[in-house]
């Protein structure tokens, strides 16, 4: 009897070393996951007005087993994301986006920063970076129009390219002239950077000099060529612009493979949102079987992003009530379907993305309180 006990043991101690060793490579350092999502959308696609990235951070070393994904962090959400033993919060909204001048129990987005930390629960935000993203939310509410060919309504921007500066200032040298005297005026000058090279110029042998700068800079550097009037009177100035990114940036503007009618259009926006009802506002001289090709689309409020675009059709989320007259006047339909209802489908599509993109290192699941605030009754 006794041998026949023991004999089990080591089976058992199998089973549990598998598991620890199991359970230890479903978890990642915030930092290296951080490093992970941006790899994924770059915060650089963001707004320049938004808050986006970790915005509650317990103290180090800190690791993640269970990512939970919501559209909005509410009290509720936050309740149910503890209660799942969350240690990453990715909440699309920031619920922190004003500055906050005390942390205390007064509000409820002070209480969320206070159970995140006494939870030991990361809160990070992604909001217009995955607007922007080719793979994010725009593309994501694109998908329910059917067949159709998309283009960002306003491209993002490379962050880092050609140069820092926004100016490029070129002119030439002549040898007679004191090269080392202007090369090391331009050079004393800061944050600008500078390159020459041999040119010709009237049969004579030139140094062609070229100097990118910031805005700031630039009146320095106009201010050094402008006391030489041979050396100014043949300065050109050129305006940097960062080149596009392809597939990147706000709203998209699709364009359908067929025609079909508005009515059918709303029947599959409504099968893509899972709603039941949308708000629609008829182009004049529109009427439900009136033929869509182009529409435009802005995830959330689409206002500014919308904003003189030809189209049969806008998609957003919500409008102001002049901006919705505007559209109208000119023959635009105008779809709304609430703010966060044109967002939070993309959160089962990221899901996959992230656990494709994580490996499956660690656990991502979604909130089940999460929703709009808003319900038609």
């Amino acid at each position: 009897m006794l041998s026949s006990c023991v004999r089990p043991v080591p089976t058992t101690v199998r089973f549990v070393d598998s598991l620890i060793c199991s359970s230890s490579r479903s978890f990642m350092d915030l930092k290296a996951l951080l490093s992970s999502l941006n790899d994924f959308a770059s915060l650089s696609f963001a707004e320049s007005w938004d808050n986006v990235g970790l915005l509650v951070e317990p103290s180090p070393p800190h690791t993640v087993n269970t990512l939970f994904l919501t559209n909005d962090l509410t009290e509720e959400v936050m309740e149910e994301g503890l209660q799942k033993k969350a240690d990453l919060i990715l909440s699309y909204h920031p619920p922190i986006f004003r500055p906050m001048k005390r942390i205390t129990w007064n509000t409820w987005k002070e209480r969320l920063v206070i159970q995140a930390l006494e939870n030991r629960v990361g809160i990070y935000s992604p909001h217009t970076a995955y607007d922007a993203a080719p793979q994010g939310v725009n593309n994501w509410l694109a998908k329910g129009l059917g067949a159709c060919t998309s283009r960002p309504i306003h491209p993002s921007k490379a962050p880092n390219y050609p140069t820092e500066g926004n100016h490029r200032v070129e002119f030439n040298v002549s040898h007679t002239q004191a090269l080392d005297k202007v090369m090391s005026a331009v050079k004393g000058i800061g944050d600008v950077s500078v390159t020459s090279f041999s040119a010709r110029f009237d049969n004579e042998e030139q140094t062609r000099i070229s100097l990118n700068c910031t805005q700031k800079a630039l009146m320095q550097v106009v201010d050094f060529l402008s006391q030489n009037k041979q050396l100014y009177q043949k300065t050109e100035i050129l305006s940097l612009e960062k080149p596009l990114l392809l597939h990147t940036g706000m709203g998209r503007l699709c364009t359908l493979d067929e025609s079909v009618s508005l009515a059918t259009m709303i029947d599959r926006i409504k099968r893509h949102l899972k709603l039941s009802h949308i708000r629609l506002a008829l182009g004049v001289g529109r009427t439900l079987e009136s033929q869509v090709k182009v529409v435009a689309l802005c995830a959330g409020s689409g206002s500014g992003v919308l904003q003189g675009v030809k189209a049969d059709l806008y998609l957003t989320g919500e409008m102001s009530h002049h901006d919705i007259l505007d559209a109208a006047s000119q023959g635009i339909n105008v779809i709304l379907c609430e703010h966060s209802n044109t967002e939070r489908g993309f959160l089962s599509d990221l899901r996959d993305m992230l656990g494709s993109h994580l490996e499956n290192k660690i656990n991502i699941i979604l909130s089940e309180t999460d929703r709009d605030p808003l319900q038609v009754v």
